[in-house]
């Protein structure tokens, strides 16, 4: 299967990519996840679209880091594939290309988090493509 993997670098596209967006994010609006993604590019944070025949299929959003524990890694924040495409190995090829961008930018190791409820997600990352559970995440709300 031949796929394009496309950054999205501006609001115009970024909408495009929203409905997608939207079904990992779904506290986000529109207009909120153009703010988001507008004030987070500074930081490094990139959006990437996996196309198939020219339809947006698959999203991820990464960003660069350096960190004590990882080194210089790639952080995979937004990883999501359209509910209509899923089991067609997008997120594989999405996630691969996210491997070879880590080793293009010299970076060692790819890192993410992902929901305890993500159960699917879960067994895609560790069984189909080789990700080690290393540490839980925690959070509190102020």
């Amino acid at each position: 299967m031949a796929y394009e993997v496309r950054e999205l670098k501006n609001a115009d596209e970024w909408k495009m990519a929203f409905p997608i967006m939207k079904q990992l994010r779904t506290h986000l609006e529109l207009e909120e996840f153009v703010a988001l993604v507008t004030e987070m590019q500074p930081q490094g944070y990139r959006l990437f679209a996996l196309l198939d025949e020219g339809k947006i299929v698959a999203i991820t959003g990464v960003a660069q880091q350096l960190n004590l524990y990882y080194g210089k890694n790639l952080y995979v924040y937004d990883l999501v594939t359209n509910e209509s495409s899923r089991s067609k190995g997008y997120g594989e090829a999405l996630l691969s290309f996210v491997h070879e961008l880590a080793r293009d930018l010299g970076c060692g190791k790819v890192a993410l988090t992902s929901g305890l409820q993500r159960g699917d997600a879960h067994r895609f990352y560790e069984d189909k493509m080789g990700y080690e559970r290393k540490s839980y995440a925690f959070v509190k709300d102020l």
